[in-house]
């Protein structure tokens, strides 16, 4: 990774000779090392599900990859539109799904009509699906959160944060577009605004308030350069910003763990008992 000392502001460039088959060794080397040898994930027809299905059908052969187009019936058609260029462009396989009756039967059943409680179904039915058919396939699915979203808590638990492989999970946003520069996919992925697509007209900065690039400017020197709020102010970063971007960092805390499992033994999962040291003893 590169950042530029000068402006802290800059884009944080990714050297592609390293990064592109750090990404692919490890999808491959993970996948073998859990016994698999097919990969699935969603295809949305946003940036970051399409990186991800380029990285993995590069990783374990196009034939080896299942997308599946998850869309509900107010989906915006473009999205489809869009997914549909992923697959040519990547050559994986596919499979079309649409969670509209799953949705409906159980927000209806529920007397569910709140935006963000409906969004929250629709990221677990694409999940349900998804899971069952990496049973069906035998296959891991594929996360494609990316680094800014996890750490703002832009995401739903057992929704689209659940995956047993993410290749994508420590690049910003602004990374994962370059990458895909990188990679040639579709231009219109790459030029569009990002959205959830779970409602007409949401897009996430519209939702965050602050553009990907300002979040990601800040993110870099608040966690990876673990800057002081002083620093981060002498740096020009405005205060509403780091203050904001700050608290949903530290309120999202929880979507960023396993499980907490209350302590009672000498050896808890995830606690003492989690290292490939501890496998078959």
């Amino acid at each position: 990774m590169e950042t530029s000392h000068n402006d802290p502001r800059a884009p944080l460039r990714l050297n592609m000779d390293i990064v592109r088959p750090l990404l692919v060794q490890f999808l491959r080397d993970e996948t073998r090392a859990a016994g698999f040898s097919r990969l699935v994930l969603g295809v949305s027809g946003g940036v970051d599900s399409a990186v991800a299905a380029a990285l993995a059908a590069e990783a374990v052969g196009k034939e080896n990859v299942l997308g599946i187009l998850m869309p509900y019936r107010t989906s915006n058609p473009q999205s489809e539109i869009d997914a549909g260029l992923v697959l040519n462009a990547t050559g994986i396989c596919s499979e079309r799904v649409d969670i509209s009756s799953m949705v409906d039967a159980y927000c209806e059943d529920q007397g569910v009509t709140d935006q963000l409680r409906r969004g929250n179904v629709m990221a677990r039915m694409r999940m349900i699906v998804l899971y069952d058919r990496s049973v069906r396939e035998k296959a891991l699915v594929v996360g494609t959160s990316n680094k800014t979203e996890i750490l703002l808590g832009y995401g739903t638990q057992h929704g689209d944060l659940a995956s047993a492989l993410n290749p994508l999970g420590d690049l910003y946003k602004t990374q994962v577009w370059q990458l895909a520069e990188a990679l040639g996919l579709p231009r219109s992925v790459i030029d569009k605004k990002p959205s959830a697509d779970l409602w007409e007209g949401q897009t996430d900065e519209g939702e965050f308030g602050f553009t990907y690039a300002d979040a990601d400017a800040l993110l870099y020197q608040m966690i990876d350069e673990r800057r002081s709020d002083l620093e981060l102010d002498r740096l020009g970063f405005a205060n509403d910003l780091v203050h904001k971007v700050r608290g949903m960092i530290r309120k999202n805390q929880f979507k960023r763990r396993p499980p907490l499992i209350a302590k009672v033994s000498y050896r808890t999962v995830n606690v003492d008992f989690r290292y490939v040291r501890d496998w078959g003893v």
